[in-house]
């Protein structure tokens, strides 16, 4: 289809800003960016406010969407206006829709923290989808090809990616790490850019959704309330795919026990587990191992040396039984078997590790012998599948010009992990906002963000029920990004869509208990 090529001019500010200056300040007046900044890090040209468009369209569900797809970048301000950053994004916009008062936005973030938002932009969400496998895999030649299963028939997307991920710089080597690399200082900098980009955008009037992956999803935790309280933005909902534990705490003991039905699942899948147990189906498998694991698992392990021996005896023998592992291994380690045990363990045998966020793919080691496998098989081939698609895709689909390397990963390290309380946050931005809803999406072979410590997650963050009703989970039988398996890319999206809709308020209807 022919593009439509043109710069985004209107609404952009003035910059004149140079590595050596990082203090230019908001200005008052709108005109075009004039000129560059340089990259701190590789001293290459670096535009932290400039943006163009391409018009295109994609078929989703049957039907004919057109769009148009806005890239680029657009500043981080700090308290007393100087420009610290640009945040780049890519933004999908259905052109049939004149009328954004209804028309949804989801602002969508990855992980790490230290990934950009590539993951989700071209394996799940948006209107062009990376070549892989049927299960993930990568295959040659690299490329893209329109998503039939994209959200865009109902939403507009925006792709964020944060600081120092992606092309997202800061404009200078002077600015503190601390102003974006780390739990509050990350919530707090892209609250004010949200503000920004619905302000640009003129989506104030739109239905607002927030949808994060693994760390990303202690970041739209953390986001749901502070920009509640303070830029007054409420949002309809927040989806958490892979979420991590978003604050809440657990104890050594009890994380090694919630990891037992990731076990079982990973071990099922691999045909590990005894032949009773390997002939059910996953969904009458996985219920059963839950409750043991609350119900005996985790008060044998609770108890230490102060549990009964034959108590003692018959939980291990089980955990043996869900596992794959032996009951020696397990009395060994004390009931506790690490994660990283357990990816080395499980097909030792056999050759193999497992994958960590995937655990359906495997990998080969110098050594059989040891407690950690060298590498982690899966994130290696999505970097693989994923690194050439996204640079093709920005670069000359979408005609985004710079020397820049895209950051698949970025150096934001130290991250400074204390004051997160975002489990707590995302409650509190429930209770006080009753249009808000929660949808939580999870792999049953996930090792990273398992799916039993997700559902774990919404019981503790509700205790008293109050707001179950606008909590939901869904498990997928794949893994961290359960997305990259066809079957799932098909039902996930389609689960993202039933949300959104069942979401949207009806006219007048007001925000009350």
């Amino acid at each position: 289809m022919k593009k439509l090529l043109f710069t985004c001019l209107a609404g952009m500010f003035t910059l004149s800003v140079a590595a050596q200056n990082a203090k230019t300040t908001r200005p008052v007046n709108s005109t075009s960016p004039t000129s560059e900044t340089r990259n701190p890090s590789y001293n290459i040209p670096f535009i932290p406010d400039s943006c163009s468009s391409i018009e295109r369209e994609v078929t989703i569900r049957g039907v004919r969407v057109p769009y148009k797809a806005t890239v680029g970048t657009m500043p981080v301000w700090d308290k007393e206006g100087n420009l610290e950053a640009g945040v780049f994004y890519v933004y999908y916009e259905r052109t049939d829709v004149r009328d954004k008062s209804t028309r949804p936005l989801v602002i969508s973030f990855n992980g790490g923290p230290g990934t950009a938002s590539v993951w989700m932009h071209i394996g799940y969400t948006g209107p062009r989808l990376l070549n892989i496998d049927d299960e993930g895999y990568p295959v040659q030649p690299y490329g893209l090809k329109d998503n039939p299963h994209s959200i865009l028939d109902v939403a507009d997307i925006v792709y964020v990616d944060p600081v120092n991920t992606g092309f997202s710089r800061p404009i200078s080597k002077d600015i503190p790490a601390t102003r974006f690399f780390g739990v509050r200082a990350d919530v707090q900098y892209l609250a004010e850019w949200i503000n920004t980009f619905v302000s640009r955008m003129n989506r104030w009037a739109s239905p607002k959704y927030l949808i994060g992956e693994s760390y990303g999803t202690t970041r739209v935790s953390g986001l749901a309330l502070e920009l509640q309280s303070n830029h007054w933005m409420f949002l309809n909902g927040v989806i958490l795919v892979s979420p991590t534990t978003l604050g809440f705490e657990r104890s050594p003991r009890e994380s090694a026990a919630l990891r037992w039905p990731y076990f079982a699942a990973t071990a099922w899948y691999h045909k590990k587990l005894p032949a009773d147990l390997q002939g059910k189906d996953l969904s009458e498998l996985l219920p059963e191992v839950e409750e043991f694991t609350l119900n005996e698992l985790l008060p044998a392990i609770n108890r230490g040396w102060n549990v009964d021996e034959n108590r003692k005896k018959q939980v291990i023998a089980k955990m043996a039984r869900y596992s794959g592992l032996s009951e020696k291994l397990i009395d060994q380690n004390n009931m506790e078997i690490s994660l990283s045990l357990f990816w080395k363990e499980l097909l030792r045998e056999d050759g193999y590790t497992i994958g960590r966020l995937d655990s359906r793919y495997k990998g080969i080691d110098k050594k059989e012998a040891g407690e950690n496998p060298d590498y982690n098989a899966e994130l290696l081939a999505w970097e693989h599948a994923f690194t050439p698609a996204i640079n093709l895709y920005l670069r000359e689909e979408l005609n985004y010009k710079t020397d820049l390397r895209y950051y698949i990963f970025g150096p934001v390290q130290p991250w400074d992990r204390t004051q997160d309380r975002t489990g707590e946050n995302l409650r509190t931005a429930m209770a006080q906002n009753p249009y808000l809803h929660v949808l939580v999406q999870s792999g049953y072979y996930d090792g990273a963000c398992d799916y039993f410590n997700a559902q774990y997650n919404l019981w503790q963050m509700d205790p008293g029920g109050k707001l179950k009703d606008r909590m939901s989970w869904e498990g997928y039988r794949s893994g961290h990004m359960m997305y990259i398996r066809k079957e799932d890319l098909a039902t996930s999206n389609e689960s993202l869509r039933r949300f959104i809709q069942k979401t949207m308020v009806k006219p007048g209807q007001p925000a009350k208990y």
